[in-house]
């Protein structure tokens, strides 16, 4: 049996302009035209429950844009609105020229969204106008809480720009980066001078710089779906449980618009449609990222006697300058302005150039623009097939998205809008094109995915690893995908995610919520009996016996209450520097792919790395025998607790990440966020919980009133019914009103 497990038929969507097909736009519902913030407030009310979670009761799209600008204002204060001062591209104009890097790329973006507005499907537009009057309409009533120079007229076209891509310049960083290191090397053979490259634009450094805020090993997700036949009920439970920094913003919410929509899902700070996980009564889906490579570079042959013309299939084809102004001014009144020149070519942005070629960056994600639109349609749909014809719309551009519903089904599909390439992957370097049949025209079948629907065995699970082993009864067989997927792992991480939910057991969904929080560390299952034995081959001294003799009685995971994976954590850490990359006995074999690795691959420095973790640990004021909790805590507002749980490298499902405090205990900063678990029956029945708060405000009651519950491995009940969310009411109220 293939990974492409179809039992129905699809009908394939004309993505060409927009999503919308031939006049759908006519049937929509009709939107209410009035826009103004007392209209907007009588059409909607606001039930505010324990934990400040809002549940948003609308009559309209607007109106619950409207009300999610405001909820979020509430929680997160200027944030929201400052978000879309940036995202116009003009930040600059009010924190200084240090400020002017962002706003280059947000200006190619709020100039797709201002063209494409109109075009969007009426609902979602509505959101979005009803979204900008919200963070205008708290701006107004609450200046104080905002910066001086901020003026609420925000509007829909603002509030879509934050959905909207553009090329990726930190690809385009990384492309030179890399080329300078080959002509580097190819200088060295030859004993000529280093190559000196042309400077990067600043829009460039900046979006590497924000793309480093995702640490690849540290951030991603975890996700599950069981089908009936795994479950006690006979129902489909669906986990999410993502892995991000606690400032990510996260944001728990609730939705009816009239008897169009009824919602539960994480509305991300800074946007309407921030949807990356929730359901309605019907279905629900989670996300975990995927790196695939979005772009591909190609070398185009300048032309030999034109300047700014390069040659393609023998002709010449002019290049022409794309110029992006920005403004600053600093606080002392002095203003000015800054302009970034992108050579263009009717494939994309030249990006380097050299005597031979001008280097030419495709991105499949560029100018892509109905997130919103695929959002709204995800969320109203009602059935699988449905579902999966909504996910052909590909407006977003990346992240795996695993499935269950109310019928029973499951399902997972990588999604990722990369290039349908006629050549083989390049990775880091370019493909020399001198035709256009050379190059990519349209982004990868949705068909050339892959895709797992009701796979054997009754589950799917996803940890960030690419998508050959999403369930082990059923592998990704490489020659019926689209090639420029990453290579395959399964990492620590996800081979406990396996060990987890693999197997033919019936779960509760208490049971489920009981396995995501397992302390289990998977590294010290593998590695700690090689250590142990390379420890007493060379009748260590005494503080290495002491050392053996804490691991030998540790249970091997990272429970709050456990004694010895500190030390292990700090060896584990301290090999993997002197190996430079961590070596194992066996290393990972992909034909047995949650045995391996197993082991330590270098005896001799492992029992050097156990000495300068005991010596580490020393200088920082912690017994390499301290309990896990009492070193690692949830240190957030009022609430210090210990807590279970570790880093993804170290095989963890639980999965956290820490900062090292000042007295030298670690604090959680990034990992289990907003996580949530969910079995759908008649209506859906599950749990959640929002580490940080739903609010980022510190004097607000909901700052950090599900910190102790996270730290103890707690979920709170979702509150869906009417009769279940009028017994949690703690305030009522329309937003707006005055």
């Amino acid at each position: 049996m293939t990974n492409r497990l179809f039992s129905f038929c699809l009908t394939v969507l004309a993505l060409s302009g927009t999503a919308v097909a031939p006049g759908e736009a006519q049937t929509m519902p009709a939107i209410a035209s009035t826009d103004t913030a007392l209209a907007l407030s009588s059409r909607v009310e606001i039930l505010r429950t324990e934990y400040g979670i809002p549940h948003i009761f609308a009559e309209d799209w607007k109106a619950f844009g409207f009300a999610m600008g405001w909820v979020q204002s509430e929680d997160y204060g200027d944030q929201v609105a400052v978000g879309i001062v940036r995202g116009r591209g003009v930040f600059g104009r009010y924190a200084g020229r240090d400020s002017i890097a962002g706003d280059f790329a947000a200006r190619e973006a709020h100039a797709v969204a201002a063209a494409r507005y109109a075009s969007l499907e009426p609902r979602a537009r509505a959101t979005y106008d009803g979204f900008a009057e919200g963070v205008n309409e708290y701006a107004r009533q609450y200046p104080q809480l905002f910066p001086d120079w901020l003026v609420p007229d925000f509007t829909g076209v603002d509030a879509l720009a934050n959905d909207v891509y553009t090329w990726s310049r930190s690809d385009a960083a990384a492309f030179l980066r890399a080329e300078g290191r080959r002509a580097a090397a190819r200088n060295a053979e030859s004993r000529a001078p280093a190559p000196s490259l042309p400077d990067r634009p600043a829009s460039w450094d900046h979006a590497e710089e924000q793309a480093s805020l995702f640490d690849p090993i540290a951030d991603g997700s975890n996700a599950w779906a069981l089908d009936g036949s795994r479950t006690t009920s006979g129902h489909a439970i669906l986990l999410r449980n993502p892995h991000l920094s606690w400032s990510a913003g996260y944001y728990e919410a609730h939705v009816r618009i009239g008897d169009e929509l009824e919602f539960y899902g994480d509305f991300r700070i800074g946007g309407a449609f921030g949807i990356i996980g929730g359901f309605n009564r019907h279905l629900g889906w989670a996300t975990t990222n995927n790196s695939p490579r979005y772009s591909q570079v190609y070398a185009v042959l300048r032309h030999p006697s034109r300047a700014d013309h390069v040659l393609m299939d023998g002709e010449a084809v002019a290049l022409s300058d794309s110029t992006i102004t920005v403004e600053w001014t600093e606080p002392d009144g002095r203003t000015g302005t800054e302009s970034e020149v992108t050579p263009w070519s009717p494939w994309g942005p030249v990006i380097h150039e050299d005597d031979d070629y001008a280097y030419v960056l495709t991105d499949g994600r560029d100018g892509q623009y109905q997130r919103g639109e695929q959002l709204v349609r995800m969320m109203t749909s009602e059935s699988l097939d449905e579902w999966l014809d909504i996910m052909r719309i590909r407006a977003h551009a990346s992240s795996n998205f695993t499935y269950a519903d109310a019928d029973g089904n499951i399902a997972l599909y990588y999604n990722a809008r990369i290039p349908d390439l006629p050549h083989e992957p390049t990775g880091d370097s370019a493909a020399v094109a001198r035709s256009r049949s050379d190059m990519w025209s349209e982004v990868a079948p949705w068909e050339s995915l892959p895709l797992y629907v009701n796979p054997p065995g009754g589950y799917v699970q996803q940890a960030n690893d690419p998508p050959d082993f999403i369930n082990l009864n059923v592998v990704l067989d490489r020659d019926t995908v689209t090639q420029n997927l990453p290579d395959p792992r399964l990492r620590l991480r996800s081979q406990l995610s396996f060990d987890l939910i693999h197997g033919e057991d019936q779960l509760s969904l208490e049971d489920v919520v009981e396995r995501k929080h397992s302390p289990r560390m998977l590294a010290a299952e593998r590695m700690l009996d090689d250590l142990l034995a390379a420890l007493v081959a060379t009748e260590p001294e005494p503080s290495l016996e002491r050392a053996r003799r804490i691991l030998s009685e540790w249970d091997r995971t990272a429970a709050a209450e456990s004694r010895g994976g500190v030390l292990f954590k700090a060896w584990f850490n301290a090999y993997m520097q002197a190996t430079d990359t961590l070596e194992y006995r066996v290393e990972w074999d992909a034909a047995a792919p949650v045995e391996t690795p197993v082991g330590v691959g270098k005896p001799g420095r492992a029992v050097a790395a156990l000495r300068v973790a005991m010596e580490d640990l020393s200088e920082a004021g912690i017994a390499p025998d301290a309990i896990w909790g009492d070193v690692h805590r949830v240190v957030h507002g009022a609430v210090d607790e210990p807590v279970s749980g570790c880093e993804g490298g170290l095989g963890c499902f639980r999965t956290l990440s820490f900062t090292t405090l000042p007295d030298g205990r670690r604090a959680v900063n990034r990992g289990d966020g907003w996580v949530f678990a969910v079995e759908f029956g008649g209506e859906p029945r599950g749990y959640s919980i929002l580490a940080y708060g739903q609010s980022r405000l510190e004097d607000s009651p909901h700052h950090d009133d599900q910190a102790s519950m996270f730290a103890r491995g707690e979920m709170k009940p979702i509150l869906w019914s009417a009769l279940q969310i009028e017994g949690s009411v703690v305030r009522r109220y329309r937003p707006g009103a005055r």
